[in-house]
């Protein structure tokens, strides 16, 4: 009777945050310790709820709501491993950042598989000397340097994805190296009915921008080749429409207003290449007046002086 009653219980509890929030992250929970998840559930307090449960009884749960809520559905195929939901209706990057940024560093344990490459930095380790062999099974480099072992250069001793050897644990652990972090990590993330990968939220206005502008220019460049009129090719066609329509006017005795100039510059090109020299010509003359004018007013200037000096002398 009790596990009936737990399980109506988490039923109702996950609908009702299924309905009162509109986005959901799945997070995986992998070596997450109690008190974690407790740190966790405080600061998300006020913008998110988190809701663990058995991967059998949340996909029981969901199949029990699709008939109502069918955009559900898309979260069933990521229930599996070690996973749980955070619900919010906050901004997404920001709870993201929360749900990420709650880690704790863990030393490497034997057997463990390593989610990152591990390295020992080169530097004193002050160890004494006799516990040299041990770097050297393990392949590691290094010199006795005033009465202690120091490892001369850095060095990868666990690959990421393998699993942690007891040697290479017991050195990290020696050498006080908590090579890993452990916290929640996102799977996949809904927002009203719409199921996708974290790292979309890290697509910037900018980005969208500069993606729509190319699917533009691209439709815009099809439109004109296959001669189909789309609202991205219209301003092409227009201008293109009116640059005949100035070629048949050029060629024909047909007008207007705006025209008229155009015609007559290709009629008389003569009249206009002379006026711009003239402009020109206009132009120079009127520097080589102001230079004029400039050299004589030195000049002057350099006979008063002269004129003074000679007084005094």
């Amino acid at each position: 009777m009790g596990g009936k009653t737990n399980k109506a219980a988490y039923f109702e509890k996950l609908r009702g945050l299924l309905e009162e929030y509109k986005s959901v992250f799945i997070v995986s929970v992998d070596n997450v310790s109690s008190q974690q998840m407790h740190e966790i559930r405080q600061s998300l307090r006020g913008e998110g709820v988190v809701l663990m449960g058995k991967n059998t009884m949340i996909r029981r749960a969901l199949r029990t709501f699709i008939a109502d809520l069918p955009d559900y559905e898309r979260l069933l195929p990521f229930v599996r491993g070690n996973v749980g939901f955070v619900f919010t209706n906050a901004d997404l990057k920001e709870v993201r950042d929360k749900i990420l940024n709650n880690r704790v560093a863990a030393p490497a344990r034997a057997g463990a598989v390593a989610p990152v490459d591990v390295w020992v930095p080169a530097g004193n380790t002050g160890m004494e000397p006799g516990k040299t062999s041990f770097f050297q099974a393990l392949g590691v480099p290094t010199k006795i340097a005033r009465g202690t072992i120091e490892i001369t250069t850095d060095l990868k001793l666990v690959e990421a994805n393998t699993k942690v050897g007891p040697s290479e644990a017991t050195l990290l652990n020696m050498l006080n190296i908590s090579p890993f972090t452990y916290g929640l990590g996102i799977v996949q993330v809904y927002d009203q009915g719409n199921v996708f990968p974290p790292s979309v939220l890290d697509i910037t206005d900018e980005q969208l921008l500069e993606t729509l502008q190319k699917a533009i220019t691209t439709i815009a460049t099809i439109s004109l080749a296959t001669n189909f009129p789309t609202l991205p090719s219209i301003a092409h066609s227009l201008i293109n429409g009116y640059k005949k329509v100035l070629a048949v006017a050029v060629v024909t005795e047909y007008g207007w207003p705006e025209i008229e100039e155009l015609k007559d510059r290709i009629a008389n090109p003569d009249a206009y290449a002379a006026a711009a020299p003239a402009a020109g010509a206009g132009a120079d003359a009127g520097a080589a007046k102001e230079e004029a004018k400039k050299e004589e007013s030195e000049e002057e200037e350099s006979e008063d002086e002269g004129g003074f000096g000679g007084l005094f002398d």
